[in-house]
Order: C-alpha cells, then sequence, then structure tokens
C-alpha cells in the first residue's frame, strides 16, 4: 500500500501543477477567484499536495541504496540554510528572467540583486533543498522524489526562459547583458535594511522548518 500511495501523491502532484495553468482552465479559475485569491489558492494547494507526497514517500517500503552518516545530516542542514536565504532574497522581488517574480515592470538591472547570481533563484533553492534530502536520505522513494525534483530544478530554467525570452522579445539579451556588468555587491539592494529583515526572515525559516519537520514529516532533521 505505501508505494501505491506514493505513485497516487506524485500523480496528484503533477497534476495539480499541470491543470491549472493549461487553457481554458486558467482564465475560468483567475475570473472567479481573482488574481490574489487563486495565487493563494494555489499556494495552499501545492503546498498540502507536496506535504502529502513527502510524507507517502516516508510511508513507502524502505529500500536502502548507501549507509547513513552523520555528515549528510550536517551537510544537508547547511545546504537548507543557503536555500533559505536565496528564498528570502527573490521572493517578492522584481525578476522579468524566471516564474515567481512580482512587479517586474519595475525591474532595474543596476539594481539585479539576487537575480545578478543567478536568474533563476528560486529553481537553485529548489535544487539546494532536493540535493539537501536527496544527500539525508538513501532510500529509493526518497531518490526517485528528490532526484525528479533536483531534474525539473537543473533543466527546468531553459523552459522558463523559452517562455519568458517570447515576451521581453529583443530586450532580453540586453537586459542579460546589463545584469551580468553589475558587480556583485548588487546583489544586496539599496535598500539595505530591507535586505537585512530578509536575512533575519531566512533565519526564521530555517529554524521554523526545523522545529516543524519532526511534526510534519514524522523525522527530527538535526542528528
Amino acid at each position: 500500500m505505501g508505494w501505491i500511495e506514493f505513485t497516487i501523491a506524485f500523480a496528484v502532484f503533477f497534476l495539480s501543477h499541470s491543470l491549472p495553468v493549461r487553457s481554458p482552465l486558467w482564465p475560468m479559475l483567475d475570473r472567479m477567484l481573482g488574481r490574489r485569491g487563486f495565487t493563494i489558492a494555489y499556494s495552499l494547494l501545492s503546498l498540502g499536495v507536496l506535504t502529502w507526497l513527502i510524507v507517502a514517500a516516508g510511508r513507502a517500503p524502505y529500500v536502502p541504496l548507501w549507509n547513513w552518516a552523520p555528515w549528510q545530516s550536517h551537510l544537508a542542514l547547511i545546504l537548507m540554510a543557503v536555500a533559505c536565504v536565496i528564498l528570502a532574497m527573490a521572493l517578492g522581488r522584481p525578476n522579468p528572467f524566471s516564474f515567481g517574480g512580482m512587479r517586474n515592470e519595475a525591474f532595474d538591472p543596476q539594481r539585479p540583486g539576487i537575480v545578478r547570481l543567478t536568474r533563476h533563484p528560486l529553481l537553485l533553492a529548489l535544487a539546494l533543498w532536493s540535493l539537501a534530502h536527496l544527500i539525508a536520505n538513501g532510500d529509493v522513494a526518497h531518490v526517485l522524489l528528490f532526484g525528479v525534483f533536483a531534474a525539473f530544478a537543473a533543466f527546468g530554467g531553459r523552459l522558463v526562459e523559452r517562455r519568458k525570452r517570447r515576451g521581453l522579445g529583443q530586450n532580453w539579451e540586453q537586459r542579460i547583458a546589463e545584469v551580468r556588468h553589475q558587480p556583485i555587491r548588487r546583489v544586496f539592494s539599496a535598500k539595505h535594511r530591507n535586505d537585512t529583515f530578509r536575512i533575519l526572515g531566512a533565519g526564521f525559516l530555517f529554524v521554523g522548518l526545523l522545529w516543524l519537520h519532526p511534526y510534519v514529516i514524522g523525522v527530527s532533521p538535526i542528528p
């Protein structure tokens, strides 16, 4: 039954991320819920299905691929801390090159923020999250789960950029060149206070995930 639940959870996860954004379902949901309502409902749905999928992976029969060692948990915690910082620096900020950006028309190539390091910060955070959990879990179910997420994070940027490139047209290469010519210090915006709050938020997020992990997933991430 464990494998059946895992397979069903995987199927529901992919359906929940493909059907709502396909025509004509997208315009209908947008009219019914409004843009903000759709975003909130879709985010809650995605989080709920993702939690179920992770829990289902833990319920699947344990088939080990490699032995666990304490260093794996320590490395996973470091990767998760970095992922939380990247997530905090990216959420709610303009990013015309990838998904998840807000107010993209206000994007300033002279102050690109985290986009100076990567055009796809959310995918990078997803990759680090996937890699952290791949390292800490060495069984078939978790390797399948986090391996799929890692593969999407590695290759999903190309799919996103195809769509974004069509929207920006000739401005695509010009904007990318402007961002690349900015010094690394431009990762932090002129509003240093705002970045400080974001770093603090990343710390709270990291601690919160550590605290919730045993209750939601059933396993403590602290070795």
